[in-house]
């Protein structure tokens, strides 16, 4: 088992883990139904990516396994990414208190119906990187980089953080939480501010991707933004 393969199961296992003590500890209970229904469909939807960047694109996946504030390059980005950990981890809490002191009733169906939506964010995020092994968790150039039009592309400039924002959105509800929805606040101004620095980055580096985006108008939702 090389580095990278050594990394990418580690890793995993570390994110697991801590969605657990995240959505377990603040609600003192293992009785959590939503949140264990939640975990395991994240790590299928998670694993079967990751398995098919292990099979079909290593490099992509070298480029995903490095993420986080320390993985960044440019020192904006780095704050970004901290207060996009702080909120991601929010969103888990909050629904988890939640539960604990039974502040919210959503019916069992919509709570599946989030998992489903949870589950269609990450395929979203899975076409993306079928169309485009450019996208790494960081914002730097490869040196073969080119502009990705086809697609999801062809649509919004950033599909991954389209079905990001998908995935976050139906989150709280898939926890069966109405409280954990204000979380998606925070967690929205950080992937557009995040995607907004990384436009005059790609702007400044990326040979066409000024042309593309006078091509592609609107950023993360048809017809809206």
């Amino acid at each position: 088992m090389n580095s990278l393969e050594c990394k990418t199961i580690l890793g995993f296992g570390e994110l697991i883990i801590a969605l657990g003590l995240f959505l377990f500890a603040p609600a003192w209970t293992f009785d959590y139904w939503q949140a264990w229904v939640y975990i395991g469909v994240f790590a299928i939807s998670a694993a079967l990516i990751t398995a098919y960047l292990w099979k079909k694109d290593p490099k992509l996946l070298e480029r995903r396994v490095n993420a986080g504030p320390t993985a960044e390059k440019e020192k904006y980005q780095k704050v970004i990414q901290i207060f996009a950990s702080i909120a991601f981890i929010g969103m888990m809490i909050l629904p988890s208190i939640d539960h604990r002191f039974s502040r919210s009733s959503v019916p069992v169906p919509v709570v599946i119906l989030g998992d489903v939506i949870v589950a269609l964010g990450f395929f979203i995020v899975f076409i993306v990187f079928k169309v485009n092994t450019f996208t790494s968790a960081t914002i730097e150039l490869a040196s073969e980089q080119k502009v990705i039009s086809t697609g999801p592309y062809a649509i919004v400039r950033h599909p991954m953080y389209s079905g990001a924002l998908v995935m976050l959105l139906s989150t709280p509800i898939a926890l069966g939480s109405w409280w954990g929805l204000i979380m998606f606040v925070p967690m929205t101004f950080v992937i557009v501010f995040r995607l907004l620095d990384e436009e005059k980055f790609l702007k400044r580096g990326l040979s066409g991707y000024q042309e593309y985006c006078e091509k592609v108008k609107y950023r993360l939702l048809p017809l809206i933004w």
